[in-house]
């Protein structure tokens, strides 16, 4: 058995065993509460420089497979779990948990006590942490490492994990094409394009650095604004690309990052939380129907908008759709004059739940509204 050490910059440190890769590796201590859909927490790029406590004690049941991936790699920067599956029981596996993560890289640590690191960053905020295995380091040296990494406020990610050349995703076979759509890819995952084409949508996904003409020259019918890392205040270049967009008064759907893009665009600051939202069980209220969704996130920021009353923007009024029901966030919002809307959260969530791909029949009604529009003014 090797020990290992998970650090926190506030100085606390929980020793554990050496799991996955062996050495150190640095990130944001962030947890999720999701008893299944590691896998598409692994290789999700929104968890990009993150190291991801599972406050589920048992992970790793039903191993790897390729067809729930949502990138092509793993983007976490280490692994937290309390008791790891010895080999996994799943007619779908095809690798074991740990043998994934060894083969990427990522350092992991096991039995600690997962629900009490949870409690101390619920108590603290999230903070920077290290896990270090096989290393000759004092307490003090390790928790002097941690607090030189970088911290996550100022962090400029996006670029690191967005497609280099754009790709297409066409709608299914047997699926008529009835929309094209512009998705910047800020960090998407697999699960959104496939979404939005199974509906009818031809999707171009598209570089972060996108210009306003590459977008216009699809002639497409909306834009989406992905998930994806980093601190929104950083993203000023597509910023004013969503601006520019709103000044055409395209259908304009956002998720997650794209959704904090969107807010700054409007007008509104973002700010760092003080421990996010991570996982697939957050009540959300949706506040015209009355309705609470269960749904998946993972966001450290979040967009500051009033409430209590519709907002005013230089592209019309709007108004706060969703609200997270465990602190009052702003979960969504709504332009009255514009087919503009975007959540907090992540509809697609691929390992569940499901309460929230309606939003996706909103997008493609909003196109199809706009392009009647469009249609009867030029008639």
């Amino acid at each position: 058995m090797t020990k290992a050490f998970l650090v926190l910059d506030d100085g606390a440190i929980f020793e554990g065993e050496s799991w996955a890769a062996q050495g150190e590796t640095f990130g944001e201590a962030v947890f999720s509460t999701g008893m299944t859909g590691y896998q598409e927490t692994l290789t999700d790029p929104s968890y990009y420089k993150q190291i991801v406590i599972m406050t589920a004690p048992h992970v790793g049941n039903t191993g790897m497979n390729q067809e729930d991936e949502e990138s092509l790699r793993i983007w976490v920067s280490g692994f937290v779990v309390r008791n790891p599956s010895p080999s996994p029981s799943n007619w779908r596996s095809q690798q074991s948990l740990e043998s994934s993560l060894i083969e990427a890289g990522v350092v992991g640590i096991k039995s600690v006590d997962t629900r009490a690191i949870t409690r101390h960053l619920r108590d603290r905020g999230a903070m920077r942490v290290g896990i270090f295995s096989n290393m000759d380091l004092t307490r003090d040296e390790m928790v002097v490492r941690v607090r030189r990494s970088p911290q996550m406020n100022g962090a400029f990610l996006a670029a690191d994990v967005s497609t280099q050349r754009p790709y297409i995703v066409n709608p299914p076979v047997g699926v008529k094409t009835e929309f094209v759509v512009a998705a910047i890819d800020l960090g998407i995952k697999a699960a959104t394009p496939r979404y939005l084409a199974a509906r009818g949508a031809q999707v171009h996904v598209l570089p972060l650095h996108s210009t306003l003409e590459e977008i216009e020259a699809l002639n497409p019918d909306g834009v989406f604004l992905s998930n994806g890392p980093g601190d929104p205040s950083t993203m000023n270049d597509v910023v004013q690309l969503v601006r520019d967009l709103l000044l055409k008064g395209v259908p304009i759907f956002g998720i997650c990052f794209g959704h904090q893009i969107l807010g700054r665009a409007l007008g509104f600051e973002t700010f760092k939380l003080p421990f996010g939202h991570r996982g697939i069980n957050q009540p959300v209220k949706n506040i015209k129907s009355g309705v609470v969704e269960i749904t998946a996130h993972n966001h450290g920021f979040a967009v500051k908008a009033p409430i209590e009353n519709n907002f005013s923007t230089v592209y019309g009024a709007g108004y706060v759709s969703h609200i997270c029901l465990n602190d009052g966030v702003v979960e969504g919002l709504e332009l009255i004059e514009l087919p503009v809307f975007s959540v907090q959260y992540h509809p697609e969530a691929a390992a569940g739940p499901h309460d929230a791909q309606y939003l996706f029949d909103h997008f493609m009604d909003l196109m199809r509204s706009s392009r009647a529009k469009h249609v009867g003014t030029h008639a």
